[in-house]
């Protein structure tokens, strides 16, 4: 068959098939955003769910309904660019795909996969020993367990692990039987369906690196509550606390603590868990000279009623524990339903000028093609490129996790 002169068309459905079939974090998100947006810096926002509690008795009880909501902002375009000659674009799109295209979309992908990867650090459920690898089901099924027991849905769930935790994993499983997963396991490298999850590897997966915490950390007075009336956009909420190192950054965005006799609860009976809730730092912190410290939480500490997170409002005084040792850095692998993250790729409007573009859209994934020539340098040049937001949209149906002692 004879080449033909290749259109940007062409190649932007090209480039969509390399995009698409490299993301791993990008194909098991949220996605059903993508028709609110249309331009760069476009912001949406989210319903959040309506909870209730139930009545005792016969007697009608009416509960004001309070709808919180989130947002997401397409504002993150990157792009790959190259030069080619004439050459060139008459070679075959099979040609083109193996030179160019692909390795172009690979570092997209990635770039993709690594934003949806730092939102681990909204999520602020953790199982496991950091530092520790998941180098058997009892590890890994510690995070599927953290979700059941915070009734996050059981259809659909994702496990993203790093390549250490992965390759631990497959060694424990060469051994099972039935031989389909043992051969899957040695020969394919793959974990497949574990715990009522579809298990992943992933390079993206982040590694993150505690704040230099410090001191004696304690709550800084008593009564520190909040409504989700007062929390409904943002689930977070302010924490004033004290008994740190002095002028020190204790704290990273990302870090998860515990406080003192504060439980998590179910989000749907509010019936007390048997370990104390866990909250993530939303901001880095440095404690002032005194050793005081205001955080911004997540979730918000809401003690009573439907939305309730915490079993008791944190006293005075209660101690403060930092998960994990100091200034070290941990693999952040997660356990997920996709609706806990967001991905929204938008179309990108073609340039004013006399470039030829083509923008292609498949399976909610989009990219932009344009062509153009450079006469100072008779250079023919070709640029990729996409519009994206993510957001985790609901952290609670989430969980960081690594392994045991």
């Amino acid at each position: 068959m004879a080449n033909a002169l290749l259109t940007p068309s062409m190649i932007a459905k090209e480039a969509l098939v390399h995009l698409k079939n490299n993301l791993v974090f990008g194909r098991n998100v949220h996605r059903d955003y993508k028709k609110e947006f249309a331009k760069v810096g476009d912001t949406v926002s989210i319903r959040r769910p309506v909870k209730f509690t139930a009545t005792t008795g016969a007697t009608r009880s009416n509960q004001d309904i309070t709808e919180g909501s989130t947002s997401i902002t397409v504002g993150t375009q990157k792009h790959v660019s190259w030069s080619y000659t004439a050459a060139d674009m008459t070679l075959s799109i099979e040609e083109v795909a193996k030179r160019y295209i692909e390795p172009a979309m690979i570092t997209l992908a990635n770039d993709v996969d690594q934003s949806l990867a730092s939102l681990y650090k909204d999520v602020w459920n953790y199982v496991g020993t950091p530092g520790q690898t998941i180098n058997s089901f009892a590890d890994y099924s510690k995070g599927p367990q953290r979700l059941d027991e915070m009734a996050v849905m059981s259809d659909r769930r994702v496990g993203m692990l790093s390549p250490a935790d992965n390759y631990a994993m497959l060694a424990t499983q060469t051994a099972l039987q039935p031989d389909r997963l043992a051969v899957g396991a040695y020969e394919a490298a793959s974990l497949g369906r574990v715990a009522n999850t579809q298990a992943y590897s992933s390079q993206n997966v982040q590694t993150h690196t505690v704040g230099a915490h410090g001191g004696t950390p304690l709550v800084n007075g008593g009564s520190q509550n909040d409504t989700y009336a007062a929390t409904k956009t943002t689930n977070e909420s302010s924490l004033i606390t004290d008994g740190w190192t002095t002028s020190t950054a204790v704290l990273a965005q990302g870090d998860v603590f515990t406080i003192a006799n504060v439980y998590a609860v179910n989000p749907v009976t509010k019936a007390v868990m048997p370990y104390l809730q866990q909250f993530t730092c939303k901001a880095a912190g440095t404690s002032d000279g005194s050793g005081n410290l205001t955080l911004t939480v997540s979730p918000a500490i809401i003690s009573s009623g439907a939305y309730q997170t915490v079993s008791a409002t944190p006293a005075d005084n209660a101690a403060i524990t930092v998960l994990g040792t100091a200034s070290t850095g941990y693999a952040q692998n997660m356990i997920y339903h996709p609706d806990a993250f967001a991905l929204v790729m938008c179309p990108l409007e073609p340039p004013i000028g006399g470039a030829e573009a083509a923008t292609e859209t498949m399976d909610g994934f989009s990219a932009r093609v344009v062509r153009d020539y450079d006469i100072a340098e008779d250079n023919n040049i070709i640029r990729l490129d996409i519009l994206y937001g993510v957001k985790a949209i609901y952290p609670d149906l989430a969980a960081r996790i690594n392994g045991t002692a």
